[in-house]
């Protein structure tokens, strides 16, 4: 004889707990106009920034990969790397 299906009483209609919550946020938002302005030279120079700043990052991490005589970085590499370079945060 075949075991009978319970329903699960967490879960009603086809959308699972907190779904339709989410799906209806959108619509319940404010749209709102932005009080700055960025050039599009300003976000260029960022990106640029941002770039640079990751690849020396991933840079020092590599060679603190090496010096342990590894090929794979760690995050223990990624927390070295930030200590040398005198950022903890």
């Amino acid at each position: 004889m075949p075991r009978k299906k319970q329903a699960n009483p967490r879960r009603s209609g086809p959308y699972g707990n907190g779904t339709v919550e989410v799906l209806e946020a959108p619509r319940t938002q404010i749209a709102v106009e932005p009080d700055l302005k960025f050039q599009s030279h300003a976000i260029l120079a960022l990106q640029e920034a941002a770039e640079a700043f990751i690849v020396g990052f991933f840079e020092d991490t590599n060679l603190s990969a090496i010096h342990a005589r590894r090929v794979t970085i760690m995050r223990r590499d990624m927390e070295l790397a930030r200590r040398i370079r005198g950022k903890r945060h």
